[in-house]
Order: structure tokens, then sequence, then C-alpha cells
């Protein structure tokens, strides 16, 4: 049973970078063809960052991250970064990773990825 474990988050100052990582655990046949980055703020409801199709070979990005942010996969590894650049203050949440065997159509934390890790929190101050 695959699981999965973020980590790197911390407090940073608007305008610093911070890179989140993603790692699976657990041996499984099969590979990952959809993960993805969501977030939750404060208050706020859960919201997609960005999305990565291995097998496709795309990512998509929300667009209050992009240009900032960069999603990248390790296939080899299967882990799953988030290079966050030039924080803002509203980009203070718990992150959270998610992934699935399957091609998932939508890049939505209504989606049905199978797995979710259990999140790692990021603050940015002014």
């Amino acid at each position: 049973q695959a699981q999965l474990v973020e980590s790197g988050g911390g407090s940073v100052q608007a305008g610093e970078s911070l890179t989140l990582s993603c790692t699976k655990s657990g041996y499984t046949v099969t590979h990952f063809r959809s993960l993805g980055w969501f977030r939750q703020g404060p208050g706020k409801e859960r919201e997609a960052v960005g999305c990565v199709y291995t097998a496709r070979g795309f990512t998509t990005y929300s667009e209050i991250v992009r240009g900032r942010f960069t999603i990248s996969h390790d296939k080899v590894t299967e882990t799953l970064y988030l290079q966050m650049n030039n924080t803002k203050p509203e980009d203070t949440a718990m992150y959270y990773c998610a992934a699935d065997f399957r091609d998932i159509g939508a890049c939505s934390p209504s989606s049905t990825f199978g797995y979710w890790g259990q999140g790692t929190l990021v603050t940015v101050s002014s």
C-alpha cells in the first residue's frame, strides 16, 4: 500500500523561496500517472496548486501560482517537488500532495485522487 509524505514546509519571508517534497513509501507494481499539489489556507477551502501527468507528459498550474511555482517529478524515486519562488503572504497554507495510478481528468481537490499526504505547513510573513 502506497503512502505519501510531504516535507520541506516552514516559515519564510515574502519574496523568499521554499521547496516542498512529496515522497512515496511502500512498493507498488505500477507508477503514479497523476500527481498534484493542493493547499488550504486558514479559513479557506482547499485549492489546487498544480498537477503533473506523467504518462501524458504535461503539467498544469493554477493562475494564482503560475510563473512563481514549479512542479517537478522524479520518475526514478517517484518524488514530487514544488519549488516556490517569490512567495507571498497569501501563499500561507497547509500544502498537500495527492496521487493516483489513473489519469485524473481535472486538477481539482474534488477529483478522486486515491492517495493523499498529511500535509506540510508553509507560513509566509510580510
